[in-house]
């Protein structure tokens, strides 16, 4: 595997921008997008159905072509440069194709074959996404997350230093979902940079280093996982009292963000928990239940896209970057 020197990065683009053509005129499905994507680890990669993911993997890869900006792949400018750099590259955009007749090993045998890979890394691929044990068995037995765990060790025979995962859990049960963020974590961990499209905040949060977050095509956060979600540390304070609506008067007297909920009082910004217990003591309401609601990885993300809603425009179908099987689309924009 090449290794690169700390601070690079394997992804880059500046002013990425796409539209499409539709019956209703033109859809921007990217704009302006300004991404970075640091070598090695786990970068989550998220946004709203229609926000731009797919289509910015598929620029990234060379299916389609952005109508502005610039992109780099480790360094190297693409689509212009991109075979120089693809051979580095592993990717899972849509369904893969395999034939359901065949088993496990026959079918990475004829990949490997068609993309010159050695008849070697068969059996390592394998065993690096858990399926030696299997390896005999027919396609079609396999469970979806075995056939997706099968997807990723396609990727690998080349060897990648950069594999691209788009919603790699989508319809797998949680055992399924538990694999494939064991398989990322683990490729991350080796040096591989893995960038892994998803909306299921509490498994990237479990697996990924670093996140970018989208909407409407465009960057809005950015940055490592625990500094984005230590920057909320109390995103909010559950307050219990026996007389809500005199206690919310009291803590909106005093400029606090306080809503009610139910039974309960939801108050924000607060930087001691401490102050609302005062306050209510003061004017004779007495607390009995006081919870620091912590920031999540969810909840950062739900609050930076309110409002960002899903495109209207399907880019044309592609291909897996590092194979030769055409595939049918899935993700979303």
């Amino acid at each position: 595997m090449t290794t690169a020197p700390s601070g690079d990065l394997a992804i880059s683009t500046r002013g990425l921008r796409k539209t499409y053509r539709s019956l209703r005129g033109r859809s921007v499905a990217v704009e302006g997008l300004d991404l970075d994507v640091p070598y090695g680890g786990v970068h989550g990669f998220l946004g709203p159905n229609g926000s731009g993911k797919t289509t910015t993997i598929r620029m990234l890869l060379g299916l389609i072509r952005p109508d502005s900006g610039t992109m780099t792949l480790f360094g190297q400018t693409v689509p212009q440069h991109l075979p120089a750099v693809i051979g580095r590259v592993g990717a899972i955009v849509e369904q893969p194709k395999f034939f359901p007749q065949f088993s496990a090993r026959r079918n990475l045998e004829l990949l490997a074959g068609a993309i010159g890979a050695p008849p070697t890394a068969v059996g390592r691929v394998l065993t690096d996404v858990g399926l030696a044990d299997r390896a005999k068995d027919s396609y079609r037995s396999y469970s979806l997350g075995m056939k997706q765990r099968l997807a990723i060790a396609a990727t690998l025979l080349k060897d990648p230093d950069l594999l691209i995962f788009d919603e790699p859990t989508n319809g797998l049960d949680p055992a399924g979902i538990r694999e494939i963020r064991d398989t990322m974590r683990r490729l991350g961990s080796e040096g591989k940079t893995v960038l892994v499209s998803s909306h299921i905040l509490a498994e990237v949060e479990q697996v990924a280093d670093t996140v970018s977050i989208i909407g409407h095509g465009r960057l809005l956060a950015s940055g490592r996982v625990d500094e984005l979600v230590g920057g909320q540390a109390s995103l909010s304070v559950k307050v219990g009292v026996a007389d809500v609506p005199a206690a919310h008067q009291v803590l909106q007297a005093a400029q606090l963000d306080a809503r009610v909920e139910g039974a309960h009082l939801q108050v924000r910004g607060v930087a001691d928990s401490a102050d609302i217990t005062r306050l209510l003591a003061a004017q004779g309401l007495y607390v009995n239940e006081l919870v620091p609601q912590h920031a999540d990885l969810e909840s950062v993300f739900l609050e930076l896209t309110a409002g960002q809603g899903p495109g209207t425009v399907a880019p044309p179908h592609g291909r897996h970057a590092g194979t030769d099987h055409a595939s049918t689309e899935g993700g979303d924009l």
